[in-house]
């Protein structure tokens, strides 16, 4: 793991998504409003971080790889916050298109007493413009050079359609590693892309089969391999860990090595960027899968959105008592 995390530094990977900014309210409640059964949250601190594809970056990054990133902002405070944070982490801002149109994403999460009480978003969800995209396409044909790995980010957000990803699995080839984060009600855009990671929900709805047990999950991960024609798809299951399908047959299950978890707010963003560097750079599907599970891991142990550093992963692969287990060809 050790020689991978070293391969990683030299490893190329755009990450082509839904740029937003996650905003925290800290504070604490001690009393009920008098006015309606809703908790008063005296308010002690406001935190504002990279989010949606911006976190996934910067989880790219933590880990050390060469990240390059496009997307969409607002020409608002908020898009200038997300492009000074960028750059405060040394990202190159040329892949940023500025829509005068549409406002930055924000997702504002109010958490009182180490629990989250409510969140409301602000955003435009409409697809973006033709200029935009064309703007968008030529920053990605300009990366592919330089990359190993391209990860698409969707939020339902407006930049991730069908024709987009048709576009970038044409342009990249077989030698570049594809993946997705997907989204309900976008499966069906998704097609010819090397790795996907729904969770239990998004598998459901993009297989059809509602998975209730291993019998209903290894169904739905075999639809989703045949649908979409991918190498992998790797079902994230929250407690129970994440099981990974490949294409040869192959059903690898890795149970959770989080210790403690504390908000899992941006686990997901931390499972696509691992997965995704940590085989582009040259692990099999196994090996990146677990590097994964315990990138995440480490992230829902803290509160907000959180990256995992090489330190930190090596640190619970040693903790971490529980193997992978492979569970055999599949039969269906």
């Amino acid at each position: 793991m050790r020689d991978l995390f070293s391969k990683i530094e030299k490893t190329g990977i755009l990450v082509v998504g839904d740029l937003m900014v996650d905003q925290y309210i800290w504070g604490k409640v001690k009393r009920i409003s008098p006015e309606a059964p809703v908790p008063v949250v005296e308010v002690q601190e406001d935190d504002l971080h990279l989010g949606g594809a911006a976190n996934v970056a910067s989880n790219a990054h933590a880990l050390e790889g060469k990240v390059y990133i496009t997307g969409v902002i607002g020409s608002d405070e908020t898009g200038k916050i997300l492009i000074n944070k960028l750059d405060e982490k040394g990202f190159s801002v040329d892949g940023i298109v500025l829509d005068r149109k549409r406002p930055t994403t924000v997702k504002t999460r109010v958490i009182a007493n180490n629990q989250q009480v409510v969140r409301f978003d602000r955003e435009v969800t409409s697809e973006v413009s033709r200029s935009t995209m064309d703007l968008i396409l030529e920053y990605i044909t300009s990366c592919l050079p330089k990359v190993k790995g391209i990860i698409i980010s969707d939020y339902c957000k407006g930049l991730i359609t069908k024709g987009l990803v048709k576009k970038i699995v044409e342009m990249a080839g077989p030698k570049v590693c594809i993946a997705v984060d997907p989204k309900i009600g976008h499966f069906h855009f998704y097609k010819g892309v090397s790795l996907l990671t729904p969770n239990i929900n998004e598998a459901s709805f993009g297989s059809g089969i509602d998975i209730q047990d291993e019998k209903s999950l290894i169904a739905a991960g075999n639809v989703l391999l045949k649908k979409l024609g991918s190498k992998a798809v790797m079902i994230t299951r929250g407690d129970e860990g994440m099981s990974l399908f490949e294409k040869n047959g192959k059903i690898t299950n890795i149970p959770t090595c989080a210790q403690e978890v504390y908000d899992v707010s941006g686990a997901g963003d931390t499972v696509i960027a691992a997965l995704t560097l940590s085989h582009a750079s040259g692990a099999n599907l196994k090996d990146a899968a677990i590097i994964a599970n315990h990138a995440a891991g480490v992230v829902v142990a803290k509160m907000g959105t959180a990256v995992a550093t090489p330190k930190e992963i090596l640190k619970s692969l040693k903790a971490c008592k529980s193997p992978a287990s492979i569970a055999g060809k599949n039969q269906s």
